[in-house]
């Protein structure tokens, strides 16, 4: 008998080799081939578990007939032969989550949420399956909860109609003869006069066959799979959760999105690193892919698109949690912003961009002379290279000895404003943390600082402006050289860092004590 193959998969890119290597010479990761052992049948095989494999004996029942004629192309389309028919996104009850989705779901995608554990993906996606099970038909299969668990969750997050969960018992009862019946034989765990046209099915399944034999069978509008790691397919040898369990789920999946038009959304791990665990190949499957993230110390939420193919990437939309879920922030702004009637030195208000979103965020800055031979500079929610970057421009151009002074710049809220927009504010700030002067609150600083000490120009300038002028802010200090649309605020357009700092710290007036001499010049 033959010695069975062992082959080796990439976790990263999926790449197969057939020795182990430290290094993968496909993506340059390091340690990321994991020892499987093919089936010898292949993949799509029957399951051995009496059940059979749903994906291969649809596939086998089409091809399994004798061609008596020639196999004929099929014809391919031109632009013109394509109908020009609109598709008609579906609202998902959450205004944030249709921004960050382009206008709304859009029928037959399939949409990838990925996040740390515990961020809130399970809740989001209850949460939205409770407000479209209102006009569509819902199904929630869940890998990693008991139907009873997400009943209690549901409970907890306010619901107002009871799920509907589909036990084993009653999904293995059903026949093509009694389609018709399904919903009327579906075991409830509460009956309730109000469930009465309540929409949103719960199956606690993580065998991929059974789950297609439900989508088959009750013909959901939109399917939420919470998450694809749990979910394995039984032809295939290797554990749920590892590269090829992750592929052909996901692919058997898209399969059924595009040809029976069912939305799937799809709930996936990330790893130490922030990335979505499995094959790279599982973000290039799905239409849209975004990012849940937020700090764990606080309160609000960010929903990142990273990839789509029906809309804008870079979209954010943002939450609150609160004890009820998770709550939409109408206004963004006003949860970043510090308090404006009692100012403190080191402050700085900025207009960043998330997508076409606006959003006013306040900087906060500490300078302190140093202790240590080299100076500390630390950063949250700012890139670090771009901080030690205006640093060394306000050393060399402005004059002021940060190579002596500790530095310590922060975003108000946590958010992250990566953008260069944010630069100018950033500089004010460490200036005037260095001078212990108040920026009056009522200016915002939009500008990209170059290294040369002049003061760029950024995108979306109007937009930014808008915002600023609809929070009430007075004054904007913006880059020279910018049209601006005429607006309630006055505009004072700089050149070079110095100029932005004349305009934004005002002189500070001098007081009689200021006028006293110190001791050290009488003991002179």
């Amino acid at each position: 008998m033959a010695k069975p193959k062992t082959i080796f998969i990439c976790s990263n890119c999926a790449a197969e080799f057939s020795q182990w290597f430290g290094k993968c010479s496909n993506c340059d990761t390091y340690d990321s081939l994991i020892e499987q052992n093919p089936s010898p049948f292949g993949v799509d095989v029957p399951s051995r578990g009496g059940v059979g494999n749903w994906h291969a004996a649809q596939t086998h029942n089409k091809s399994s007939t004798k061609l008596t004629k020639p196999a004929k192309a099929r014809a391919s389309l031109t632009f013109d032969q394509i109908s020009d028919r609109q598709i008609a996104r579906w609202e998902s009850g959450y205004g944030e989550l249709d921004r960050v989705l382009g206008g709304g779901v859009v029928p037959g995608s399939m949409v990838l949420i990925g996040g740390d554990p515990g961020i809130g993906k399970s809740t989001l996606l209850l949460q939205v399956s409770n407000q479209l099970a209102q006009k569509y038909r819902i199904l929630y299969v869940t890998g990693e909860e008991s139907g009873q668990q997400v009943k209690l969750r549901a409970s907890r997050l306010g619901m107002s109609k009871p799920l509907t969960v589909i036990t084993e018992e009653k999904a293995s009862e059903d026949s093509d003869e009694k389609v018709t019946n399904d919903l009327q034989e579906i075991t409830e765990l509460e009956i309730d006069p109000d469930s009465i046209g309540a929409d949103l099915y719960v199956l606690p399944e993580t065998d991929l066959e059974e789950i297609l034999r439900e989508i088959d069978s009750l013909k959901p509008n939109v399917a939420v799979i919470d998450s694809i790691q749990t979910v394995f397919f039984p032809a295939l040898t290797s554990a749920p959760g590892s590269v090829a369990q992750v592929r052909e789920c996901t692919a058997a999946l898209m399969k059924v999105a595009k040809h029976e038009d069912v939305t799937m959304l799809i709930v996936g791990h990330v790893t130490k690193e922030g990335a979505i665990a499995g094959p790279k190949v599982l973000e290039h499957l799905v239409d849209t892919v975004l990012y849940f993230e937020g700090d764990r110390f606080a309160s609000h939420r960010l929903l990142r698109t990273v990839k789509n193919r029906f809309g804008a990437t870079h979209e954010i939309g943002i939450f609150e949690m609160v004890a009820q879920g998770l709550r939409e922030v109408d206004n963004p702004s006003e949860l970043f912003l510090g308090n404006r009637d009692d100012p403190a030195p080191g402050t700085a208000i900025v207009v960043a961009c998330e997508g076409t979103r606006p959003i006013v965020v306040e900087l906060q800055a500490l300078v302190s002379p140093t202790s240590y031979p080299s100076p500390r500079r630390a950063g949250t929610g700012i890139d670090y290279n771009r901080l030690v970057q205006i640093l060394a421009v306000l050393e060399k151009r402005v004059g002021i000895p940060m190579s002596k002074l500790d530095s310590y710049v922060a975003s108000a809220g946590g958010l992250s404003v990566e953008e260069p927009a944010v630069d100018l504010g950033i500089a004010i700030a460490i200036v005037a943390s260095f001078r212990d002067r108040i920026v009056d609150p009522g200016t915002v600083l939009i500008g990209e600082v170059g290294l040369g000490g002049q003061v760029r120009s950024v995108s979306q300038m109007e937009l930014r402006l808008k915002e600023a002028a609809k929070l009430g802010f007075k004054r904007a200090i913006v880059p020279k050289g910018t049209k601006f649309p005429d607006l309630n605020i006055e505009i004072l357009p700089v050149s070079k860092v110095i100029d932005a700092i004349i305009a934004a710290i005002p002189h500070q007036e001098l007081t009689e004590g200021d006028l006293e001499p110190d001791e050290e010049d009488e003991d002179d």
